[in-house]
């Protein structure tokens, strides 16, 4: 089945030096903008980290230091990558829970004003999980009944998940050929940032979600414990979220 589209959507997967949120980086993202007219482009880039990738990672994906030590950096290529997304719907396999909050990550690094929140999103493995419980090769072989060559190739698994996406479609008449009902369904949480940090209540309020303030409004500790803000921006946390808390904070003077 192919995808009922109002806009461009782009299918997208990063490889990166490791899985923290906070402190690994990007070294290549895969790109595949799908129109409404069923053209597509796409993008693939490597990125020089700027630091070193560690053997653990170079064994999954096969991109070693050599591979990026001449490519551009993050912030070279952030103004590319954010006219790319401008305008798109986004999807991709475990996009919510890594690929998004990584690369906000990195665009808070930068100087491009972005805000990947504004974007509908659709997981494509949250929709598999939910029917099926299975990873990103075997949903493949699942739906699309062929082996994933190139696994863990940035592109590869973009196009991948393209793939599988439109056979979700065709298999389960459940779904709706639609990317707001589909990135709804495919959304766990109603996350205020990437991490889960900070989330919205019943009412649409930002309230936290981790900590002795778990459950409570945002505005009122920042209001009542102006010292827990200082805590959370000097702490290891991810760049978006401190973005989106200092958002709150503003909002409230």
């Amino acid at each position: 089945m192919e995808l009922n589209l109002k806009k461009p959507v782009v299918f997208l997967d990063i490889e990166t030096t490791g899985l923290s949120i906070v402190t690994d980086r990007i070294i290549e993202i895969g790109l595949v903008k799908i129109h409404p007219n069923g053209n597509n482009e796409t993008k693939t880039l490597r990125i020089n980290p700027g630091m070193e990738i560690p053997a653990s990672s170079t064994a999954i994906h096969k991109i070693t230091n050599e591979d990026v030590a001449n490519k551009p950096s993050f912030k070279e290529l952030a103004h590319s990558i954010a006219n790319f997304l401008e305008g798109c719907d986004l999807a991709g396999y475990n996009i919510n829970m890594f690929d998004l909050p990584l690369l906000a990550e990195e665009f808070a690094r930068t100087e491009v004003d972005i805000d990947l929140k504004k974007h509908k999103v659709i997981d494509v493995q949250v929709i598999f999980h939910k029917m099926e419980q299975r990873t990103l090769t075997a949903a493949y072989q699942f739906f699309c009944k062929q082996e994933l060559s190139n696994a863990h190739s940035a592109e590869a698994d973009a196009v991948a998940t393209f793939e599988v996406l439109k056979a979700q479609l065709d298999k389960y008449p459940g779904l709706k050929n639609d990317m707001e009902y589909l990135s709804s369904f495919s959304t766990h949480h109603n996350y205020v940032d990437f991490a889960g940090r900070l989330i919205y209540n019943a009412q649409k309020e930002e309230v936290f979600n981790f900590g002795k303030h778990k459950g409570k409004l945002v505005s009122e500790v920042l209001r009542t414990e102006p010292s827990y803000y200082g805590w959370m921006l000097d702490g290891d946390f991810p760049l978006y979220t401190k973005k989106k808390l200092t958002e709150i904070k503003l909002r409230g003077k």
